[in-house]
């Protein structure tokens, strides 16, 4: 009976026994592609957002002058295509220059090995935000352990090791990163917003979703935010079930000890008492000047009238 199945031996094709080793080896190097934006899609739930920013102008600006000097990276769609792993803000640059075309490496990678790229790469960058890390982390943490993987010796690692490994951050502020993800999008932001800090947001990233839209709706209207002592208590309350609007509006009426309040006063209710073109904080001295010269003035009333 005739075999028809085709056997690979191994052996090195028609065309690679005329190549010279340093030919052989150029032809198993990613090539650079000249791909047309169009064909480019954003990776999936990529969680580093493109800013107009004074970086991205800068971006514009080489790019308009030289080119794209460092090529993306992309893995080709099934149904046609590639999907971006890096090269973001890149891809936002030569669109808004109107170029048809940008510099791309092709790399076959399965999802695990995307996300892990696609983290890797961007990770690097300078100016970072908490929710960029958060979710970049997040999802590396996933496709590791998804993964499986395990070091040389056979003896699997912790997710979280894994991820130090390769990380300025350690293992323990890696996982407080991964917790904020666990925060919904309006607290979140004032995390990236600076206005509330990392180690009171992990705390607050406890409570359940709809304590946290409770908790902002009084920060959002009251101007205020928890201190890390104020959100311990706030995650203990939650842990009881005895988190509730009064006990969030009592918490954080609190003073607390290194915060000063302000009074707001709307600018343009000042500007009839001064020049129009005297600037706020000379406005608000000479309040306050205004204010201490009133009071001595109230104290000299008193004191003239003790004296009849």
């Amino acid at each position: 009976m005739k075999n028809d199945r085709s056997i690979d031996l191994g052996l090195t094709g028609y065309e690679e026994l005329f190549m010279s080793t340093e030919e052989r080896l150029d032809a198993k190097k990613p090539k650079v592609e000249a791909i047309p934006l169009a064909d480019l899609t954003p990776f999936r739930n990529h969680p580093f957002k493109v800013k107009e920013d004074e970086e991205m102008a800068q971006l514009m600006r080489s790019i308009a002058d030289a080119g794209v000097l460092s090529p993306a990276l992309a893995r080709s769609l099934p149904d046609g295509g590639y999907e971006l792993i890096s090269g973001h803000r890149r891809l936002a640059a030569c669109k808004a220059l109107g170029m048809d075309t940008m510099p791309v490496i092709i790399r076959d990678l399965t999802d695990e090995e995307a996300v892990i790229t696609m983290a890797d790469s961007n990770l690097q960058r300078e100016h970072i935000l908490p929710s960029e890390k958060a979710f970049a982390y997040k999802m590396k943490y996933d496709a590791l352990k998804h993964q499986g993987t395990s070091s040389q010796l056979g003896t699997k690692l912790r997710t979280d090791k894994l991820l130090a490994q390769n990380s300025s951050d350690s293992r323990n502020q890696i996982q407080r990163y991964i917790r904020l993800t666990n925060l919904i999008p309006d607290i979140l932001k004032l995390v990236d917003e600076g206005k509330i800090a990392l180690t009171p947001a992990v705390e607050l990233s406890y409570l359940q979703p709809s304590e946290q839209e409770m908790l902002f709706s009084v920060m959002d209207s009251d101007e205020v935010t928890p201190s890390l002592s104020q959100a311990r208590r706030l995650r203990r309350m939650s842990e009881a079930q005895t988190l509730t609007d009064d006990a969030v509006l009592q918490l954080l009426s609190e003073v607390k000890g290194n915060q000063v309040e302000y009074v707001k006063v709307p600018v343009d209710k000042l500007r009839s008492f001064f020049r129009p073109d005297t600037f706020v904080k000379q406005m608000t001295e000479t309040l306050v000047k205004a204010m201490d010269f009133y009071n001595k003035y109230l104290a000299r009333q008193r004191k003239d009238r003790d004296a009849r």
